[in-house]
């Protein structure tokens, strides 16, 4: 895999990669929805549009299936991998 740290990916491509959602589409129709938070630099903002980059060091806030998720982006990723390789694009954030 090649190392992409530094590089940014659209929201809804990442999330998708992360495994979160099953289809690209269903996380661009999430992130339509304004339900993510992204922390970067400190800075916190809602993420609107799918076209949103997420790079290395974000820090996601959301809401899925009744649960309250906050992770931290390490990589983009370079494909939708399998769930072992996901899990290596984010780590947990403890609130």
């Amino acid at each position: 895999m090649t190392d992409t740290h530094g590089e940014a990916v659209r929201a809804d491509v990442w999330l998708w990669r992360a495994r979160f959602f099953k289809t690209r589409s269903l996380a661009a129709k999430f992130v339509d929805e304004g339900r993510i938070r992204l922390t970067r630099s400190g800075a916190e903002s809602r993420i609107d549009k799918p076209s949103r980059t997420v790079k290395p060091g974000d820090v996601l806030l959301f809401g899925l299936a009744g649960r309250l998720i906050a992770v931290r982006v390490l990589d983009c990723g370079e494909r939708r991998g399998p769930a072992t390789e996901a899990r290596g694009l984010y780590e947990a954030v403890e609130g």
